[in-house]
């Protein structure tokens, strides 16, 4: 049973700013490559405009992928954030981070478990280079800090 009270129905929800717009750039259907695999990601805003929702579906070293994203920005924080949640972990990654002054490229960093089952520190550069090119990369943090790449996805439309 949901119970609302006076206070809570009273407050305005968030609205979509021009960090929403942002976002909005990936809407769409996207072919993706990486030296793994291939497959594609579907992008669209939903939950009042606020949230970019991605569905990945592909092939990772011959076994099928798939991979959820959920991302926004909370202006309490003036960070963009990110849940990543797919079928070869039960566990989501979740980042926070910022765009460049350009609004071409946006650095994350976050946690989310590692190969070995522990929880490990990741960083993620998206670039977009282009209206129908975008580059990701997702680096993990190794037991000294490095970062050491794990995957690097071009989409394209």
């Amino acid at each position: 049973m949901l119970i609302l009270l006076p206070s809570v129905r009273a407050q305005e929800p968030p609205k979509p700013g021009k960090e929403h717009d942002h976002l909005k750039r990936l809407v769409g259907a996207w072919d993706a490559e990486t030296a793994f695999g291939k497959g594609t990601m579907t992008y669209k805003m939903g939950l009042g405009g606020l949230w970019l929702i991605g569905d990945f579906d592909g092939e990772f070293g011959g076994m099928k992928f798939q991979g959820k994203g959920l991302d926004t920005y909370d202006s309490a924080t003036k960070k963009y954030r990110s849940v990543w949640v797919d079928s070869f972990s039960t566990a989501p990654r979740i980042m926070e981070g910022n765009l460049d002054k350009d609004d071409k490229v946006m650095t994350m960093t976050g946690e989310g478990r590692g190969p070995d089952g522990m929880t490990a520190k990741y960083k993620s550069i998206t670039e977009i280079k282009d209206a129908d090119t975008v580059n990701f990369s997702l680096f993990m943090a190794d037991k000294d800090g490095k970062q050491q790449p794990m995957v690097k996805i071009t989409y394209q439309r």
